[in-house]
């Protein structure tokens, strides 16, 4: 399976999801003219090489009307986000204080003094829709990536603010910023296409940052709602690693957050950072092969003595409607000398919790019993054997130096019935026929 690992160790931000992933293409260069081609509105990507650490990587740079803009969407931009802060007086100074392992370089403080007028456009959620969907040369199902991506975090800055989505509203030329990085990072994975997407522990920094709003905690609001039910962690880096932007396209593209899988890896990517904490700053990416985990079942038993044959019967019947891969029972003796049934189920991974939940409403078990197994498959394929008396179709399977061929039973019994003929007859003509 084509597996995707994404590690981030030092956080997460768009600037640097671009670069890690373009790595692992193999022309780079023409990747970046494509970017620069699909009409982002006075956007311009430049990818540069650099050294950090002894480690060679990439820097996405990404320019609006020649101006590389901070990343709008962490907290120390959030007075720029929802439109109630046109209630606010015009003209007042910004204070940003922050450290950033991604689009940042800066770690002073420094003061924006906007007139913040009524030239000072922003954006809603629609007004970004209207852009990427009507103006952007790209394929739909990039397009839906990148509104996916964009709901997420609209939903996670109205929560954060207590305003409905609808009100959210994304300073402009951040918002160009974001477009960019976000429609990179779905347009290279559309172009990588991996099987699966395995996203480490992420590591969010820890302390706080200061903004408009004030002193705020560290993974800023927003970046932790998006977060949730995904294996977060601090440290003693101090500053915000992940903003909102990495963590809505690491919650949106990963198919499971975990160590690093099994793989055997092909290429691997470098997207630096530009702040410097001490110790490398960047997320690495691995693109390799690992095993297809469906081969992976569980194993679900039960135990019953208070079933009859044909409550079992029923439930059988109902769990291979559920999903189970294989149903059997085996007699055995249980307690104060009772005999018993067990139940013992396969199933795939996925459908473990729809099994389970169908053993309890159909058996009188009170409790179940699992492990994970792996199993090795031959790979099976269908041929059709035309007969004088209609086809039967037979399943070849093969695989680990052997291989087997078995005519479909319902075919055979079809032919048996109607020419009065035994199974092993029925399989003879098939044989003389294929």
């Amino acid at each position: 399976m084509k597996t995707l690992y994404i590690e981030c160790g030092m956080g997460a931000a768009g600037d640097m999801l671009t670069a890690a992933l373009l790595e692992l293409l193999p022309d780079q260069e023409s990747f970046v003219e494509e970017l620069n081609s699909i009409g982002i509105p006075g956007v311009r990507f430049k990818r540069d090489h650099v050294v950090k650490y002894g480690i060679t990587g990439s820097y996405m740079s990404v320019k609006v009307q020649g101006i590389e803009e901070d990343d709008v969407y962490t907290e120390e931009h959030h007075h720029h986000i929802h439109d109630h802060i046109h209630e606010h007086a015009h003209g007042h100074d910004h204070i940003h204080d922050h450290e950033h392992a991604g689009e940042h370089e800066h770690d002073h403080e420094h003061i924006h003094s906007h007139s913040h007028g009524h030239d000072h456009e922003h954006s809603s959620l629609e007004d970004i829709e209207h852009i990427v969907c009507g103006h952007l040369s790209l394929p739909d199902k990039v397009r839906d990536d990148v509104m996916a991506v964009y709901g997420l975090i609209a939903e996670a800055e109205g929560h954060a603010h207590g305003v409905e989505v609808s009100e959210v509203h994304f300073h402009e030329v951040g918002a160009m910023d974001a477009i960019a990085d976000i429609t990179a990072v779905c347009l290279l994975m559309d172009r990588i296409a991996p099987d699966e997407v395995v996203v480490s522990p992420i590591h969010v920094g820890s302390g706080s940052v200061r903004c408009a709003h004030g002193i705020l905690p560290v993974p800023a609001p927003a970046t932790a709602y998006i977060l949730r039910d995904v294996p977060i962690y601090g440290g003693e880096v101090r500053g915000e690693l992940c903003t909102p932007t990495g963590a809505a396209l690491l919650k949106h593209f990963a198919s499971r957050f975990s160590g690093m899988p099994a793989m055997k890896t092909r290429e691997i990517g470098y997207g630096m950072g530009k702040k410097d904490f001490g110790r490398l700053s960047c997320v690495r990416t691995f693109l390799g092969e690992t095993e297809d985990p469906s081969d992976d079942v569980i194993e679900l038993s039960c135990n019953v003595d208070d079933m009859t044959g044909e409550a079992v019967g029923f439930a059988m019947e109902r769990l291979f409607e559920a999903g189970a891969l294989d149903v059997y029972t085996v007699p055995v003796g249980m307690k104060k000398s009772r005999p018993g049934i067990l139940i013992r189920t396969l199933c795939r991974v996925t459908d473990e919790e729809e099994i389970v939940r169908t053993i309890f409403n159909y058996t009188t078990t009170i409790g179940v019993r699992g492990c994970l197994m792996k199993r090795h498959v031959m790979s099976r394929t269908m041929e059709t054997v035309a007969t004088p008396y209609g086809d039967i179709g037979v399943k070849i399977s093969s695989g680990y130096g052997a291989e087997r061929r078995k005519y479909e039973y319902e075919d055979l019994a079809r032919i048996a019935k109607k020419e009065g003929l035994s199974l092993a007859e029925a399989a003879g003509i098939a044989d003389e026929k294929k």
